[in-house]
């Protein structure tokens, strides 16, 4: 009967015990559960308000909110033509600046054509480094800027190893994806200070939401853009200037051209022109967006991704990347 009695006390103590961690853990259970609800309300209500209001409520007057010319880097192909003729779309006149004259002059003149907006342009090969700047401080030096967009980039050939790039690709990657937005905001910057008025694009990428193996030193160099972007509109904010950083995931552009499978357009790779129209519309919304909602889909799949599969994943499909193009390299 005593050893009955000393289990029962026993079990009564235990319980006692259980039933206060059981409480504290329902507690901690509770606040969890509450915490993501509402994170997922609000992710949900800003996805909302960058993705689908902005197509529903109407166009912004971009002239009149930043300014009537927007100066596109890079703005004879794939993004940044597209982007510059959704800018034109809505009134803005665009200055394009690429290194070829004859592809400049020809979407210069479509754009004119087409929405009935000035344009203008400018030669200029940012793979040249310092030695360009001084020409397009003094070309640009009269204008009203209100929007810069720099989208001027440089991808690999192909998905490749570090140790396989030449030392002249790693010097153009470095002045054509840094060095050019670094020194094109700090020309036009200034005269959006003195407006108190302006809007800063930095063309990043997706790739740079997680380390991208055998693209190291692309994915670094939109690593750089994106921090710039973001350190630079918590700097600006207060004198009227918005700075985005626009990540895109895959969009079927010439970029691409050496992969048949990721250069073709499907469900989750737009066209430029897709991805642009969508770009636009998030302007003066979101400091750090995809700009695309299909995008931001991956984008959050990616980041909810442990470093080390994301690498895996990253290096498996860019072996494969590679080997299409050396095949058909060697046809």
């Amino acid at each position: 009967m005593a050893a009955v009695d000393r289990f029962s006390l026993l079990y009564r103590e235990i319980s006692r015990s259980c039933s206060f961690y059981i409480e504290a853990l329902a507690i901690v259970g509770a606040w969890y559960t509450v915490r993501k609800c509402v994170s997922l309300a609000f992710d949900t209500y800003s996805a909302l308000r960058l993705h689908v209001i902005p197509k529903l409520s109407g166009e912004i007057d971009l002239v009149k909110k930043y300014g009537k010319w927007a100066v596109v880097t890079g703005g004879t192909e794939g993004i940044g033509k597209a982007y510059a003729a959704e800018l034109a779309k809505h009134g803005v006149n665009i200055i394009l600046v690429s290194r070829n004259k004859e592809k400049l002059e020809a979407v210069s003149r479509s754009i004119s054509e087409t929405y009935q907006v000035e344009t203008d342009f400018i030669v200029a090969d940012f793979s040249k480094g310092r030695e360009l700047y001084p020409a397009l401080k003094e070309a640009l030096k009269d204008r009203e800027i209100g929007i810069l967009v720099n989208n001027v980039g440089m991808f690999y050939a192909y998905t490749d190893y570090f140790t396989n790039l030449s030392e002249d690709t790693l010097w153009d990657l470095i002045h054509v994806n840094i060095a050019s937005a670094t020194m094109m905001t700090h020309i036009v910057l200034p005269g959006m200070v003195k407006k108190k008025k302006g809007a800063i694009v930095n063309l990043s990428s997706a790739v740079c939401c997680q380390p991208t193996p055998m693209l190291t030193v692309y994915g670094a160099s939109k690593s750089y853009l994106d921090y710039f972007s973001r350190a630079l509109h918590y700097e600006y904010a207060s004198k009227g200037i918005f700075v985005q950083s626009l990540m895109p995931f895959v969009t079927t552009t010439k970029m691409l051209a050496f992969s048949s499978t990721i250069s073709k357009r499907s469900i989750f790779f737009p066209t430029a022109e897709e991805y642009a129209s969508h770009a636009v519309s998030t302007l003066g919304l979101s400091i750090r967006t995809t700009g695309y909602w299909k995008h931001a889909i991956q984008f959050t799949l990616g980041e909810c991704l442990p470093e080390w599969m994301w690498a895996w994943i990253a290096l498996y499909l860019s072996r494969i990347l590679r080997k299409q193009a050396l095949a058909a390299k060697a046809k």
